[in-house]
Formats: C-alpha cells, structure tokens, sequence
C-alpha cells in the first residue's frame, strides 16, 4: 500500500473552503468600504522580513518564543512577519521624503507566529492594520475611535456588544511611579504583569510581583490603582494629564466613545502613549478582540527623522469569534445566480456564447463543463444556489431564441437570446 501525505494543514494554520472563505470575503469587504471611507490608502508588503526589526521593539515574548526565523544563503536572519506595524514604519520611514504627512494607510496581511494553538489563537492569521503617520494631534486617537465604532456597527455590532477600553502609557507610568513607588528599573517588568493581570488569579500575581521586588503593600496599592477608573487621574500630577492626548479625547464629546482603563497596557513594547483595546461584553465570549495604540519612535529604527505614529490592528480569529457569538455572520454566497444549459452537446458552444454575455451585463453565470441530461443540470443548479436558468434547445436556437426560467416559481419565458440577460435580470429582481 502507498503511503500518503497527511491532509491536514500545519497545526494552527486552516483551510478555507469555498462556503468559509465566501463569509470571510463578504466580512472584509465590509471593513474595506469602512476604512476606505475614511481616506486610507491600502498598501502591502513582504512576509519576510529581517528578524532585528521584530527583536528590537516588538517585545521579548514575541521575539524569543513566538517568531518563525531562517537564515537565508547568505547568512542574513530572516522572520515571517508576526504582524505588520514594524514593516509600515520601516516603509514609512524608507518613502518618508515622497509623503504628504500625515498618511492614512491600511492593510489586510497574513501573519505567523510560534502560538500555542487554543480559541483565539493560531499560527497563521490575516489581521487588518490601520495607522496614521505624522501627526501628534489627539484627533488621530478620535478618528481612529470613530473609525473602530463604524467597523463593528457595519458588521451589524450595537453598542451594548462591545466596549472600547483605553488606556495611556504615559499616565500609567505616572501611576506606577508616583502612586505606587514602582522603581525605573521595575517599571518594564510592571507593566507586563499589569498586561496579565486579568489572566491570572490573586496568588500568581501576587508571586510575580514579589518575583520583581514589590512590597505586599505596593502590591494591595497596585490593585487598588488598576481599579480605580477615572478617580485615578486626580492622584497624577497636572503636567501629566495635560500632556495626555487620551485624557484630551476624555474631556471632548468623544470621549463617549471609549472608557477609560488603567488596566490597559497592551504586550508589544513600541508602544508609548494611548493604548486601547475592543472587548466583547457578552459572557460567552468575553475577551479581547482587537487593539493598538500610539508609538511615537517606532520609524527611528530606520531614520532619524521623528514620525509619529498612532494605530490599531484587528485579527480574523477572533473576529469571526465575535460575530459567531451574536449570530453575525454573514450566510455564505451561492456559487452562481444564474444557470445557462445546453439540452444537447452539439449546442455547447451556443450556451457559452450565451454565457459571456450574461456575463459581460454583471450576471454570475456558469455553464457546464461536460453535458449531462437536462434535468441532472437543473437539480446540480439548484444545489448550487442558482436563482435562474437558461435553457438552450435547438428548436428554440435555430429561430434565435433561448427558455429563462425561474428556479423558485418555475416561471418561464422564450425570449430573444440577444435579450436573454434583460430577462434574466427582470426574473432576479422580481421586476415585470
């Protein structure tokens, strides 16, 4: 006996077949339009990229146990991207002279990373990124707040189905140090524990915070400020709160857009101000959908020149998770709308002439590839999803004329082949 290959994809990466993939596209279009709205440009770049990039600001836990890393012929070290925010500002950075700043852009990558493969997580995703460049004005932090309320509410999300929770590095820093008396060197290793602080029960926190050398009381404190919502931004001193474009956007009308969060303080370590996250409220799924922030020094890997940033990245595990819990997918697409069938072989290239035309008036049509008796190819196009069939026969052709019929009434017509599609298109919109 041969032995064959397995069938199943690489661990944590997935098939998409037809009926799947036909949802997925149905979602991302929707983001598409949203985004494109409100004048991003899309761009693109490569899945490989030098590993440095990722080693140098996005993070221990990435760097070290999440990337998927080769060495090339010539001896450079090479990662598959883990996600896009250091190759936007590597190509920011590289076109920086060419720019209109600032720019809106957006992309739609697939991304890899070494995860253990468990709800919400793969190793392989398609996220969509969005960021702006060259601009320090909280009115990017209220754009992108704006922009996160119209996706979700054009994937059919009300606002009680989701919370934007934000945060600002530089005010939990203030915290960590001034309320706290968290030390400069303890406030990196802090603000990880901060990041996990939902994930784990009091006794492991309490473990890992003794680990780093806080006292049982900066650890109670510690709580205490992690849960204080707005009542915190009194205990801050007043230069930190003005120089804070979240407390801005808290202070404008759109400050009903997002709630502010100590709590929130994002894994990857480029960021340096805002910081937010969009959460799922129902119970089944309660978690973190998608987030980003601001990081201002992210193009000087690659430049002197200071390009500030500001963005958000959402991944399609978990938001195929969110419109699954409310019931938001969208039903997959059927394959064609219409059917064009030939009753005898020797009229099969009368049928495709039909076809294209249909076709070229915007119809999704399809044919058949090998004949079989008419009604095998009137049950496949029902199968298929199809809303109307032409039927080719040879008295009908030979007097130029083809049958339309509907495969939900059974209504039928002979018409002139030329106005096969009008017909068509009458009997697909109900119209007369």
């Amino acid at each position: 006996m041969p032995e064959y290959l397995p069938t199943a994809p690489y661990r944590g990466t997935r098939d998409f077949l037809p009926a799947e993939m036909s949802v997925r596209t149905q979602v991302f279009e929707h983001l598409y339009r949203v985004i494109e709205s409100y004048g991003y440009q899309r761009y693109d770049g490569p899945i490989l990229e030098s590993a440095e990039i990722y080693e140098a600001k996005s993070g221990q836990e990435l760097a070290d146990q999440q990337l998927y890393t080769l060495t090339d012929r010539g001896g450079r070290r090479l990662a598959l991207r883990p996600e896009m925010t250091p190759s936007v500002a590597r190509m920011i950075a590289g076109n920086a002279g060419s720019l209109q700043f600032p720019v809106r852009w957006y992309s739609h990558p697939n991304c890899h990373r070494y995860e253990r493969p468990q709800r919400g997580r793969v190793r392989e995703h398609w996220q969509i990124n969005v960021d702006i460049f060259g601009s320090e004005s909280a009115n990017c932090e209220i754009e992108l707040f704006e922009l996160v309320h119209d996706i979700m509410g054009a994937l059919g999300a009300t606002e009680d189905m989701f919370v934007v929770r934000a945060n600002d590095r530089t005010l939990l820093s203030s915290a960590l140090s001034d309320v706290v008396g968290v030390t400069g060197e303890q406030l990196l290793q802090v603000f990880s524990l901060v990041d996990r602080w939902e994930k784990y029960d009091r006794e492991k926190l309490a473990a890992d915070a003794a680990e780093i050398g806080l006292t049982d009381k900066q650890f109670e404190r510690l709580g205490e400020t992690l849960t204080a919502g707005t009542a915190l931004l009194d205990e801050l001193p007043a230069a930190v709160r003005e120089a804070s474009h979240l407390v801005e956007v808290l202070n404008s009308d759109a400050g009903r857009l997002v709630k502010f969060d100590p709590m929130i303080v994002r894994g990857l370590a480029y960021y340096t101000g805002t910081v937010f996250e969009v959460y799922d409220t129902s119970p089944e799924n309660n978690r973190a959908l998608f987030g980003g922030g601001r990081y201002s020094d992210l193009a000087g890997l690659f430049t002197p020149k200071e390009i500030p940033g500001i963005g958000f990245a959402f991944g399609d595990v978990t938001l195929i998770d969110f419109l699954t819990t409310h019931d938001l997918l969208p039903k997959p697409r059927n394959e064609f709308d219409v059917a064009v069938i030939p009753v005898v072989a020797e009229l099969g290239g009368a049928a495709r002439s039909v076809a294209s035309a249909l076709r070229r008036a915007g119809l999704r049509t399809s044919s058949p590839l090998e004949h079989r008796k008419l009604g095998k190819e009137l049950t496949r196009a029902d199968k298929a999803g199809a809303k109307v069939v032409v039927i080719v026969g040879q008295e009908d052709w030979d007097a130029g004329n083809v049958t339309v019929r509907s495969l939900a009434t059974r209504d039928q017509r002979t018409v002139p082949a030329a106005e096969a599609a009008d017909a068509v298109t009458r009997l697909l919109t109900g119209s007369p």
